[in-house]
């Protein structure tokens, strides 16, 4: 009994954080006067955060740390290129318009000028990092020709012999024609979902079924251990025939990737101990090779290393931004574990087997063993790539389906991020807001941090490590293709929502009561049906995946309620609510929709996903998305949120011998972003 209550309360401890992941327990001795935010503009809070416990590591593990930072930062160009082919080019302009602009700089069409730039640095590119919308500029063309005119004009990427007019009437459709590569990721139906994307990871007249087609003729339906093919390359068409230009040295982002190999060979030089020189050694000859198996082994090597205290993720991850799945977008992160916090999260982990074979989906979905499942709270010290300025608060990796099933996954939790977001979060008002009972209210101050820690979690750890396809389905960008990222996601959240309410975690200590489950379902239902849309402008309808998961798991569980009412809408005093009536009634439902959901997966049944996504993942009720809007105007608050980095700066002996390495903690994003641009910018601009 006595342990029973160590562990729950060290669980209440250690869960203070605001949105999903529970922070070390140090981090309640932070400095009062550290500043959590430190602006706001457009739909965006600029946020920092800090790295507790960094001074406590060895000298050879913030030599280690500080290598992998820089060789993370490095890379910081090829998410730009991906993201859009003229990335480059807009982003060096306009940072060489706030340089050099020698104009008035106190009017109101400069400060529209700053705004828009600050939020392309957010999105690494001129489309809106979530809805993945074209930002469009809100000064006039005219104006934009001025701070050309008005600035140095050697500091512009300009083509050889290209006049500065020329130049300017190069730029103007790319940053205010509204038509011309309107989204960076369109998902819609009944269109080439390549030829209207902006994404850079196909040429621009490669087409949806030429580039499906290529990749299946790469797959190898027997192969039980197939590369994730298109992971690492832009597909590309010449003289009729279709190629891969692949991301290495001596390749594609040949300059990016070659810095970033040398600052992994200094990595490898102090790593702590030899599993883990292996790790950075494989990530290196991938980088040199481009070779996807070696990508693999490295994937392996890296879920085999437990022990090591620094870690890492580097490399081409998330299939997010390619509307076919296949892409990964460069992302980097360098952290250490915390060893507090990460004692809830292990509990959940070395019961992985149990929440396996008490899933409510068909026998033969489910894993006979679950393997190697590593769970962790760590502490980020850097973000570059796809994670930064906004960040992810859970990891899981590796994606492929042979390695999980195979050697396992790591999980891990972003507990120094996520203490930020609940600093900043304090005194918000949301939940004031949108919340329709003083019940639903003190439940969620009282159990809400825990809820949400426990339910990424489950998420990170049992949902994306759980089930299995069946024999000879394919991995599921193949088989759902553009719904298959969605899916994945909501196969997670189910998980987790299922098992959040079950009295096995009383059983193993990590929440005192189930009204922890119930503030996760009050705060589920309430943010998937109603705050979420405040990120929509009027007329959107929902194109991020994790968005779309979340309407369609809340409102199918809503639509399926509805006779027997477990969850109700209700207007008062002209205001929606959604309201839960019957707790066990809606955990049933969830427990149906995984049941189906991982069907679709495991049997890679694409018509099924299709319809499922479409019905309740992507329209909005316009109706309620203007109320939300009106209701969130009033609290003032951007709904986007994002970080500066900390900098990590090497102390160096007289000889050059590092000595130490300390942490600042900058204050200004502008000044930031201009930092990373003139330290860290390796590839050249596209003509």
């Amino acid at each position: 009994m006595a342990d029973w209550w160590r562990i729950m309360i060290l669980s209440i401890v250690t869960a203070a954080g605001a949105c999903r992941v529970g922070e070390p327990q140090e981090q309640t001795e932070q400095p009062p006067e550290f500043r959590y935010e430190t602006e706001q503009f457009a739909d965006i809070r600029i946020l920092r955060y800090q790295i507790p416990a960094f001074e406590d590591l060895s000298l050879r593990q913030k030599q280690l740390v500080y290598y992998l930072y820089e060789a993370g930062l490095s890379g910081r160009d090829i998410i730009w290129d991906q993201n859009y082919r003229h990335n480059l080019l807009v982003r060096h302009t306009l940072e060489n318009i706030v340089r050099t602009y020698a104009g008035d700089r106190t009017t109101s069409d400069w400060e529209k000028f700053l705004t828009y730039t600050k939020r392309v640095w957010f999105s690494n590119g001129i489309h809106h990092h979530y809805s993945y919308n074209k930002i469009l500029p809100e000064f006039s063309p005219r104006y934009f020709g001025e701070l050309l005119q008005n600035s140095d004009p050697d500091s512009f990427p300009r083509k050889d012999g290209e006049s500065l007019e020329d130049f300017n009437r190069r730029l103007e459709p790319i940053l205010f024609d509204p038509q011309l590569d309107a989204k960076k990721v369109n998902k819609a139906e009944g269109v080439d979902r390549l030829l209207t994307s902006a994404t850079n990871f196909y040429g621009p007249t490669v087409r949806e079924n030429a580039a499906l087609e290529f990749y299946r003729r790469l797959s190898q339906p027997d192969d039980p251990r197939p590369p994730s093919w298109g992971l690492n390359s832009q597909l590309v068409e010449q003289d009729g025939r279709l190629f891969e230009r692949v991301w290495k040295i001596d390749g594609m982002y040949d300059p990016a990737v070659r810095r970033m190999v040398e600052w992994l060979e200094k990595a490898a030089g102090v790593a702590e101990n030899p599993k883990q020189a292996e790790v950075i050694q494989a990530l290196i000859e991938y980088y040199r090779t481009g070779d996807l198996r070696t990508f693999d082994r490295y994937c392996i090597l890296w879920v085999e290393d437990t022990t090591s205290t620094v870690d890492f993720i580097n490399g081409f991850i998330e299939v997010y931004n390619d509307p076919l799945g296949f892409k990964g977008s460069y992302e980097s992160l360098v952290y250490f574990t915390d060893p507090v916090a990460t004692r809830r999260i292990a509990t959940l982990s070395d019961n992985a087997q149990w929440f396996e074979d008490n899933s409510p989906i068909l026998e033969e979905h489910k894993k006979p063993n679950v393997r190697g499942i590593s769970a962790r709270v760590i502490t980020v010290a850097g973000e570059a790539g796809d994670s930064s300025p906004s960040t992810p608060i859970g990891i899981n990796l590796p994606n492929a389906n042979w390695i999980r099933a195979e050697h396992g996954s790591k999980s891990v939790n972003l507990g120094n991020i996520v203490y930020a977001y609940n600093e900043s979060a304090k005194q918000s008002g949301v939940l004031e807001e949108f919340a329709f009972s003083d019940e639903e209210i003190q439940r969620a101050k009282e159990f809400g941090s825990l809820a949400d820690n426990l339910h990424t979690d489950l998420h990170e750890v049992i949902g994306h490590a759980s089930g299995r396809l069946e024999p000879g389905v394919g991995r599921p960008s193949e088989t759902l293709k553009a719904y298959a990222s969605t899916l994945e996601e909501a196969r997670a959240d189910l998980v987790a929502l299922y098992f959040i309410l079950d009295p096995k975690l009383l059983e193993l200590g990590v929440m005192p009561s189930l009204e922890v489950g119930k503030a996760a379902y009050d705060d589920y239902i309430r943010n998937a049906l109603l705050v979420q849309l405040a990120r929509l402008k009027p007329g959107e309808n929902l194109e991020e995946d994790h968005m779309r998961n979340r309407q369609m798991i809340a409102l199918w569980a809503y639509r399926q309620g509805r006779a027997d009412g477990a969850v109700d809408r209700v207007v008062r005093e002209g205001k929606t609510y959604f309201v839960i009536r019957d707790y066990a009634r809606l955990r049933d439902l969830f427990a149906q929709l995984l049941r189906e959901v991982q069907r679709i997966t495991s049997q890679g049944d694409y018509e099924a996903g299709r319809s499922l996504v479409e019905e309740y993942g992507v329209r909005v009720d316009s109706d309620l998305h203007t109320e939300v809007l009106e209701r969130w105007a009033k609290l003032k608050r951007a709904p986007y949120a994002g970080f500066i980095n900390p900098v990590l700066r090497p102390l160096r002996s007289d000889e050059g011998e590092i000595t130490d390495v300390v942490v600042e903690y900058p204050e200004d994003f502008m000044e930031q972003m201009l930092y990373y641009g003139e330290n860290y910018t390796f590839l050249p601009v596209a003509p």
